[in-house]
């Protein structure tokens, strides 16, 4: 069961620039009893394997823009650190993942909204971008994300981006985010990732398969309408979680 979780949640939000750290989160908290540390580990693991071939693909594709993404990662990579190195405690922690995963399944009524809209896409200002850039990195070191979840709906809210280039933005933004989220870890003790090393092939496997769809051939409404499904699904075992 887990198995085939995690290639669904690696395939679904890898269509559309995510790797699926909150995915993760949740079927870990619902389906093994890891800790909290375990459980951030794994999934800044799993989230910069599935999050790389997004990466590759949809740039390869021609839809990546340095000049979009770069103010974000000038302050997003530092505060990620400083997340990744703080230890909280379980109660905080799980109000921590309670808030990110309620974040994301918002994405439904956002994506919604944006497929019915004119895409008018322009530049954010760079402090703004610098200030939400921080921000997100803090919370995506202490939780364990890569920070997609908060800046994609930002992008297509504000027409900073259109879907596709949301998408690989954010593939570029996840990835970084996630290793200086490990970094950050690293720094404040061993990693384990034991419980990464059992689900690695199929997220690589779904990784790979969802990132050649959402880059070639899904339509920009589709990959909004994939993500909202799978964050519903997210928030739901969240809650269910014994």
């Amino acid at each position: 069961m887990i198995h085939a979780l995690v290639f669904l949640v690696a395939m679904v939000y890898a269509a559309v620039g995510h790797g699926g750290a909150s995915g993760y989160l949740a079927v870990l908290a619902t389906f093994t009893t890891a800790s909290p540390a375990q459980m951030s580990t794994t999934a800044l693991l799993l989230n910069l394997l599935v999050a790389g071939c997004a990466w590759k693909t949809f740039w390869h594709a021609g839809h990546g823009s340095v000049r979009l993404i770069w103010p974000f990662l000038v302050s997003s990579i530092p505060c990620a650190i400083v997340g990744g190195w703080l230890r909280v405690s379980s109660p905080i922690y799980e109000g921590l993942l309670a808030v990110v995963l309620a974040f994301a399944a918002g994405r439904l009524v956002l994506s919604r909204w944006s497929a019915s809209t004119p895409e008018v896409v322009r530049q954010p200002r760079h402090t703004l971008a610098l200030l939400v850039g921080g921000a997100i990195g803090l919370i995506s070191g202490i939780v364990g994300v890569g920070g997609g979840i908060f800046l994609s709906p930002l992008m297509i809210v504000c027409r900073w981006a259109d879907a596709k280039q949301t998408a690989a933005v954010s593939a570029c933004f996840i990835v970084l985010n996630s290793v200086a989220g490990l970094l950050g870890r690293v720094t404040a003790g061993p990693l384990d990732g034991t419980l990464a090393l059992g689900v690695i092939v199929p997220a690589l496997a779904g990784g790979l398969l969802g990132s050649r769809l959402g880059a070639g051939v899904l339509p920009k409404p589709a990959l909004c309408r994939m993500l909202a499904g799978v964050l519903m699904i997210a928030i739901t075992t969240s809650v269910m979680r014994p």
